[in-house]
């Protein structure tokens, strides 16, 4: 069979799969995860086995050593992955719920009602915890998942799948509501994104690339997970230790995620006092600098950064430093360079607090915390399935009721319309 048969078939048997899903109760799917959960874990050596094929793989091409960790399975992250299964069983189900009703003057009651969204298209790479969160997120807010991971997980995505599909299948869920595309050739990708009809939405994680190819190319819809320029500002009326902390965190804690700083805008009246411990603490930390002019006179240990710089997502031990003259050039600055990711401010001023998270125009906007804590287990949604910047549909962790639309419903008694 052709790569066009083959994607046209596992969709098609998706689609079958979604239509079934609608019988599915919360019951059944709750211990379908709970399931799923308990073999991953059972699985563990299987899946390290897998892994370290694609492990290999990767360093064998060259992939930066940011991708390889994010391809990575550790006993650490099939134990996370397991737990995500375990928490997204735990959420209430969003299928089902009304969430408005108002009577008309004609008796009849209109609703709205929150139902699966159908089949659900996640084309993402590297990371094969992806396969796991984005599989518990579609079943439990009933839509079949349509898996196309990159070719450098290949065997560690297709055991997780092969596990996942059997655990589900023995607690009644249809064998095709996970459903994974196999093959590395991204002629798969063109033919997945032009199933208008068969498949209801495509959401890809990975790099600009792949998301703007899905996007110039799909004739389905696109929810779209841009790339992470996120940025902290550290306020005049911070408190500077937190401020260190925060910003700390921000880039070094995991440099290779969305969420990780990659420019720090510094208020011009405390730069002289926090630079050079901030910045002595990152070289520590093997941290490559890229500063202004005003940030190289007060460390010498920076590069110069070009304006180009500003808009790099480096998704490594790399980072950008600034100092503004007030709160107004930082904002400016995020609204020029930015990708409507994620911005924090650190500050004790309560007004200005309050401005930046009014004016910031990002997915996710915080106050005295890290930019790593933009995601969906931080913020109690469960395991998330992406960081969207769109603003349509959904905007920023992407939790079960973004995966979910609405319909009308109404409940008449004998209405007509004259």
């Amino acid at each position: 069979m052709d790569i066009r048969g083959f994607v046209l078939e596992k969709a098609t048997e998706a689609k079958e799969a979604a239509r079934r899903l609608l019988a599915v109760n919360t019951e059944q799917k709750n211990r379908a995860l709970v399931r799923m959960a308990e073999e991953i874990v059972a699985n563990a050596a299987v899946l390290k086995e897998e892994n370290q094929k694609d492990v290999e793989y990767a360093k064998a091409k060259g992939l930066s050593s940011a991708l390889v960790d994010r391809l990575t399975l550790t006993d650490k992250r099939i134990h996370e992955m397991a737990e995500g299964l375990r928490e997204v069983a735990q959420l209430p189900d969003p299928v089902g719920e009304i969430t408005k009703m108002w009577q008309r003057p004609n008796g009849m009651v209109v609703g709205r009602m929150r139902v699966p969204i159908g089949v659900i298209g996640i084309i993402y790479e590297s990371r094969p915890n992806v396969t796991a969160d984005a599989t518990s997120l579609c079943l439990k807010a009933g839509n079949a998942v349509l898996l196309r991971g990159g070719s450098e997980a290949i065997n560690s995505n297709r055991a997780i799948v092969s596990i996942l599909r059997k655990a589900a299948s023995e607690e009644g869920i249809p064998e095709g509501a996970i459903t994974f595309i196999d093959v590395p050739d991204r002629a798969a990708i063109m033919e997945m994104i032009k199933l208008e009809g068969i498949v209801d939405l495509i959401i890809p994680r990975g790099g600009e690339g792949l998301i703007r190819t899905v996007t110039e190319n799909a004739r389905v819809p696109v929810l779209k997970h841009y790339k992470g320029v996120c940025h902290v500002f550290v306020d005049r009326d911070a408190d500077l230790k937190m401020a260190e902390e925060i910003c700390f965190n921000a880039k070094v804690q995991r440099p290779g995620t969305c969420n990780a700083m990659e420019t720090m805008l510094v208020d011009e009246p405390v730069a002289d006092r926090f630079l050079p411990v901030m910045l002595r603490r990152f070289r520590e930390a093997g941290v490559r600098l890229k500063g202004c002019e005003k940030t190289r006179t007060l460390f010498a240990e920076v590069e110069e950064v070009k304006e180009d710089d500003f808009y790099e997502e480096y998704l490594d031990l790399v980072l950008n430093v600034k100092v503004v003259k007030d709160m107004d050039e930082a904002m400016e600055h995020i609204a020029r360079y930015g990708s409507s990711h994620t911005e924090t401010i650190v500050t004790d001023n309560y007004e200005r607090a309050m401005r930046f998270l009014r004016e910031v125009d990002s997915s996710a906007v915080m106050v005295n915390a890290s930019t790593r804590l933009n995601d969906g287990g931080q913020f109690g949604l469960g395991a998330e399935i992406g960081i969207s910047t769109d603003k349509i549909h959904a905007r920023g962790p992407m939790g079960l009721e973004e995966l979910t639309c609405t319909k009308f419903i109404v409940l008449g008694s004998g209405q007509l319309r004259e």
